[in-house]
């Protein structure tokens, strides 16, 4: 018992210490509304890694005599779409995603084994043995497994709304890395949607959007921050404990 008691000091302490720098901050924003993220580069922020994928050879341009088109030109006239790092498109999101799974599993295993004896080593064996236990049964095993198990998902997920991206890279092959970010703060709940991954310029229409579902490498994130979210969330102690306790 006093072990118990100890570990259990120890993930209080560790949760009490992991827990300070939570605390002052959610102290110091008591009855104020959550801050919005002030607009930077994303090419300077932390974590932000430029995008490599496999591009084709390049091909040097090469102009004809008398001609207004050269080899590496993708179009005639100029347009306003995207096409340069800095310039921005709107992403307009559509998810509307379900899943069903149903999964049922049943095992069940039995065996049963008898050993006796008999003759000579069979009356030797009654003659010492408890009355109720005989020679021809002397030694009786039984087991059994039984196993069941049921999962299923039903998951409906649908988001629909449109975010300014701004164009970070331009790839080699002419695709464009795009990144947008949008917060809406409504009284004490702030809303983050995030969008990033890499779209063709072919793919951008004429006003200037493209549907995420034409984004390579889509990371597309819905949250928010703020008093409601932070009651929905279990406290970091009980989060600690979850992820450490192994029952």
């Amino acid at each position: 018992m006093n072990a118990f008691f100890k570990i259990m000091a120890g993930l209080m302490l560790v949760s009490a210490i992991a827990g300070c720098a939570t605390t002052s901050d959610r102290l110091a924003n008591v009855g104020r509304a959550p801050a919005l993220s002030p607009i930077v580069d994303p090419t300077v922020t932390a974590g932000y890694r430029p995008v490599t994928m496999p591009m084709p050879a390049a091909e040097p341009a090469v102009y004809q005599p008398n001609s207004l088109f050269r080899s590496d030109a993708r179009g005639f006239f100029k347009d306003q779409r995207a096409g340069k790092v800095g310039d921005i498109l709107t992403v307009v999101v559509t998810i509307d995603d379900r899943a069903q799974i149903g999964n049922t599993t049943t095992a069940t295993r039995s065996s049963s084994n008898e050993a006796g004896l008999g003759g000579a080593l069979g009356s030797i064996f009654n003659s010492v043995a408890p009355a109720d236990v005989t020679a021809d049964a002397a030694i009786g095993t039984n087991s059994g497994i039984t196993n069941s198990g049921n999962g299923s998902v039903n998951r409906s997920e649908r988001l629909t709304t449109q975010v300014a991206a701004v164009v970070t890279q331009v790839l080699p092959n002419g695709n464009l890395v795009i990144e947008g970010r949008q917060e809406v703060r409504v009284n004490f709940e702030v809303r983050d949607l995030i969008v990033a991954g890499i779209v063709r310029p072919e793919d951008i229409a004429s006003d200037n959007t493209i549907d995420s579902s034409k984004i390579a490498e889509a990371r597309i994130a819905y949250g928010g921050r703020g008093q409601i979210t932070d009651v929905q969330q279990p406290r970091y102690g009980q989060q600690i404990l979850d992820a450490i306790l192994p029952f």
